[in-house]
């Protein structure tokens, strides 16, 4: 992912007060949690580790061209492959 891609949080970060992942990565480098802890609150959250992926090489040319493509049809290039795939395996 670009930098100009990044994701941003929601809202900043509770103990870092960091508004990007980048800046909350940066304070967790420079912190531990042990001197956080009395600001620190109980979460909780699911998992789905049903869910996999796969990482498979994919020549530089290719991947541009299969990027190019997706986003002319609106989708990910993630999902356009997926799609291939399952054409490809199904006939």
């Amino acid at each position: 992912m670009k930098r100009s891609e990044e994701r941003k949080p929601k809202k900043a970060s509770a103990i870092s007060k960091g508004r990007s992942y980048e800046k909350i990565g940066a304070f967790w480098d420079t912190h531990d949690l042990a001197e956080c802890a009395p600001r620190a609150r109980e979460v909780t959250f699911d998992v789905d580790i049903k869910r996999r992926r796969f990482l498979v090489a994919v020549d530089p040319g290719i991947l541009r061209k299969v990027r190019q493509r997706a986003a002319t049809q609106g989708l990910s290039p993630e999902s356009l492959v997926n799609l291939w795939l399952q054409e490809k395996l199904a006939g």
